[in-house]
């Protein structure tokens, strides 16, 4: 059996895709890799409309974000017959998050203010997106335990409905604390974006 969803969580969305499960082979592991969008422009207006035009984009909204984090749930599950029970056998959880992130062409070329802005920015994007990633690698490992946990039913397809009723829960709960924390962060945005901008200003020689 394949558990697997993917969701993108883009930055101030709470945009999400959940796919059905399928079958394939997978093996326990957590990884994450990064990719980048090159993004131009020579002032704050130009960044603004570079993001919007070139920013990952989400199917939920039509809309374009700063940053996204793809994730991908995966594994593979056996089941075991004893003693006239069903229960579970292995449980291999598997989860690759995939960051996406701006990277401005033109960096190099700025202003000091536009620079320090930009990065400011830029930070705030990864912190936020790393974020995704460790939400999601919580609930890997909760999945895992709970799998591993679960009794044994008086047939194998009572086992496998348990199972599913027990994977849906965790993605249900997953996806919840996804959007929440996006909800949080959009709410936050002015003032933190004010706070760290005045850290690094107080930070500079």
């Amino acid at each position: 059996m394949r558990m697997q969803s993917r969701v993108i969580c883009a930055l101030l969305s709470g945009a999400m895709f959940l796919f059905v499960p399928e079958l394939a082979n997978s093996e326990t592991a957590i990884s994450k890799s990064f990719s980048y969008f090159k993004i131009g422009g020579k002032s704050a207006e130009d960044l603004d409309r570079e993001l919007s035009r070139h920013g990952p984009l989400t199917k939920s909204t039509g809309a374009r974000h700063p940053g996204a984090t793809e994730i991908k749930f995966g594994g593979e599950l056996t089941y075991v017959e004893q003693g006239g029970l069903c229960g579970v056998g292995s449980v291999n959880v598997k989860l690759h998050t995939r960051i996406l992130l701006p990277q401005w062409t033109n960096r190099r070329r700025t202003t000091a203010n536009l620079a320090l802005i930009w990065d400011t920015l830029a930070a705030d994007i990864k912190r936020h997106e790393e974020r995704h990633a460790e939400i999601a690698r919580n609930y890997a490992r909760a999945l895992d335990k709970k799998l591993r946990s679960l009794r044994p039913q008086k047939n194998c397809e009572e086992m496998q409905a348990l199972v599913t009723r027990t994977t849906q829960g965790v993605m249900d709960e997953h996806d919840k604390d996804q959007l929440r924390f996006d909800r949080v962060e959009s709410k936050n945005f002015d003032a933190r974006m004010t706070r760290l901008l005045k850290n690094r200003l107080s930070q500079k020689p």
